[in-house]
C-alpha cells in the first residue's frame, strides 16, 4: 500500500476518480496505547467498528489482544492474530456460530440476556464446564448520542434470576451492558454500574467480571466530548464502590474510541448547486453516519492541483452522494471554502469507526482505493490541549 504525508499529495499523485480511504495506522495505535495505559482492566476491541486487516495488526501489535467478536467471519479475521482472545459478546447468536467457535476456534466468552439464549450456549458446547458467561443488562442510553435500548439486555425483573442460572454453568461469570454510542457525559457509566451493582446484590451471587461495554466518544464538530481521563475516573470510582470481591475483574469493549481517527475519505466533488455538492461518496458508503444519523464530521477541500481551495470565507454545505437515490444525501453543515466547486476534492476525516464496515455496491458504488497517510487526523481525543486547539483550527480551514 503507498504511503503519502497527506492527502494533498495523494490528490496531485494519483488520478482520484473513485473515493480513496487514507488509512491512519499511527492514529489507531495511539489510542490503543491510551486505553491500555488508562483503563484499569482489560480492553476488548469491537471488531465490527472497523475489521479491515490493517488496523486490526495496528491494535494488536500496540497491544490489544482481546477482541469482541459477533460472527463467524469476525472470529476467522481474529484468529489469523496468533495468540489473540476472542469474546462473543452479541446477546443472541446462531448455534453453529457458538459450535464453530467453542470447537473450532478455542471461544470460552459468551454473551447472552436470556434463559434460552443460556439454554443454546449449553448445548451448542455440549454442556461445557469452562465456559465465561456475561450476562447482558437492560440500561438506558441517557447520554449517548446513538442509543441502543430496546434490542438487547435481560429487563429489571429478570436479571437477577438469570445472573443465578448463568452461574450455575458458568467457571466465570460477568456482568456486560451499553449505554449506547457516542456517550457524551462520563457520568453515565457511573449510573449504569450503580444500577449493575444493585443487580448483583438483588441476585446475592459472586459475579467475576463487570463489563462496562463500548461508548466511548470520538470527536466530530459540534460534538465535544470531555476529556477521556474523566470516563476512566467516573469508571474506577464506580467501580470501586460496587458489590463485588476484590477479585473481580473490570473490562470495557471500545470501538469507536479507538478507530475513528484512524481513517478519512478523499472524495471528489461531480457538481455543485448552489450551497450543495455532489461528490462520489455517500450515506450508501462510508459516510451512513452522516445521512442517517446526521452527524457532522470534518472536512476540508482540496483543488485537482491538491493545493487548499483559496479563500476566507467558509461556506455551509450539504452533500448528495453518487447514487440515484435521494436518501443519499448529508446535511451537515459541512464548512468548506466559498470556491469549492466541480472537479475539486474533500477529504472528510474521521470516518474510522462505522465508516468502511458500512458500505455496499448499492447502484454500483462503494469501491475504494486505500492509501497510508502519515499526518495528524483532523480532531483527536488523544491529542495535549494544544494540540487538540491546533486540529480544530486547522480541519476549520
Amino acid at each position: 500500500m503507498d504511503i503519502y504525508p497527506a492527502a494533498a499529495e495523494v490528490i496531485r499523485d494519483v488520478p482520484v476518480e473513485q473515493p480513496v480511504i487514507g488509512i491512519r495506522p499511527h492514529a489507531a495505535a495511539r489510542a490503543a496505547r491510551w486505553f491500555l495505559d488508562n483503563f484499569p482492566g482489560e480492553t476488548l476491541y469491537a471488531v465490527k467498528a472497523n475489521d479491515t486487516p490493517l488496523i486490526l495488526q495496528t491494535l494488536f501489535e500496540a497491544g490489544i489482544t482481546h477482541f469482541d467478536v459477533a460472527s463467524m467471519p469476525e472470529v476467522r479475521k481474529i484468529a489469523g492474530l496468533p495468540g489473540a482472545v476472542m469474546h462473543v459478546m452479541h446477546p443472541v447468536k446462531p448455534r453453529r456460530l457458538i459450535a464453530e467457535a467453542y470447537h473450532d476456534f478455542g471461544v470460552r466468552t459468551f454473551a447472552l440476556d436470556s434463559e434460552a439464549e443460556l439454554a443454546k450456549i449449553e448445548a451448542a458446547t455440549g454442556g461445557a464446564k469452562d465456559l465465561t458467561l456475561v450476562v447482558r443488562v437492560a440500561c438506558p442510553s441517557t447520554y449517548s448520542e446513538i442509543s441502543l435500548e430496546g434490542k438487547f439486555g435481560a429487563p429489571w425483573s429478570e436479571a437477577p434470576g438469570l445472573i443465578r442460572r448463568a452461574r450455575q454453568k458458568a467457571e466465570t461469570l460477568g456482568i456486560t451492558f451499553h449505554g449506547g454510542s457516542q456517550m457524551m457525559c462520563a457520568a453515565g457509566y457511573g449510573q449504569v454500574l450503580r444500577t449493575v451493582s444493585q443487580h448483583i446484590v438483588r441476585a446475592a451471587t459472586l459475579v467475576d467480571i463487570v463489563d462496562v461495554g463500548g461508548g466511548f466518544p470520538a470527536r466530530y464538530p459540534g460534538m465535544e466530548p470531555p476529556a477521556l481521563e474523566s470516563y476512566m475516573d467516573e469508571i474506577r470510582s464506580a467501580f470501586d464502590r460496587m458489590a463485588v470481591g476484590y477479585t473481580c475483574q473490570l473490562w470495557c469493549e471500545p470501538g469507536r474510541a479507538l478507530v475513528a481517527e484512524s481513517e478519512s475519505v478523499i472524495v471528489k466533488v461531480d457538481a455543485r448547486r448552489g450551497d450543495t455538492l455532489y461528490i462520489n461518496d455517500g450515506a450508501f458508503g462510508t459516510l451512513y453516519d452522516a445521512a442517517h444519523c446526521k452527524w457532522v464530521f470534518p472536512a476540508r477541500a482540496y483543488t485537482a492541483d491538491g493545493v487548499p481551495v483559496a479563500g476566507r470565507t467558509m461556506k455551509p454545505f450539504g452533500l448528495y452522494g453518487p447514487t440515484c437515490d435521494s436518501a443519499d444525501y448529508l446535511p451537515g453543515p459541512f464548512l468548506l471554502p466559498d470556491a469549492t466547486a466541480e472537479g475539486c476534492y474533500i477529504e472528510i476525516g474521521n470516518i474510522g469507526a462505522y465508516g468502511r464496515v458500512m458500505a455496499g455496491h448499492f447502484n454500483g458504488y462503494g469501491y475504494y482505493g486505500e492509501v497510508i497517510l502519515e499526518d495528524e487526523p483532523m480532531l483527536s481525543m488523544y491529542a495535549d490541549g494544544a494540540e487538540r486547539e491546533m486540529l480544530s483550527v486547522s480541519s476549520a480551514r
